[in-house]
């Protein structure tokens, strides 16, 4: 004598429904992705005034930096000697790109032994 399992009862509805649409995938995916975003964090006064100090002095006396940018998703880093810096558009050039000042979280001059 056999038993005839309902389609409904424990997991039967998902075990006969395996296939998943592309636009289904698509979607799961940009959701774990948005979930696992970053807030970008406010500066205080003295953390900018940090970094303006540390970007001028990079510019004035040509020596090596490093820039951590804000990014939602993962954490970016520039090395790099400051060319320019527009005070008017708030931004900086970095080796010959351009990144703004807003989007900086944090500068640390790299020392040369």
């Amino acid at each position: 004598m056999t038993t005839q399992r309902k389609k409904l009862s424990g997991n039967g509805l998902w075990e006969s429904s395996r296939m998943m649409l592309p636009e289904h995938i698509v979607r799961i995916k940009e959701h774990s992705r948005e979930s696992n975003a970053k807030e970008k964090p406010i500066l205080d006064a003295d953390a900018v005034e940090d970094i303006e100090r540390i970007i001028s002095a990079s510019h004035t006396e040509r020596t090596p930096i490093t820039l951590r940018l804000f990014d939602r998703f993962e954490d970016l880093n520039v090395i790099g000697v400051v060319d320019r810096i527009d005070t008017h558009k708030q931004r900086v050039m970095v080796d010959g790109d351009w990144f703004q000042m807003a989007e900086i979280l944090g500068a640390t001059p790299i020392r040369e032994e």
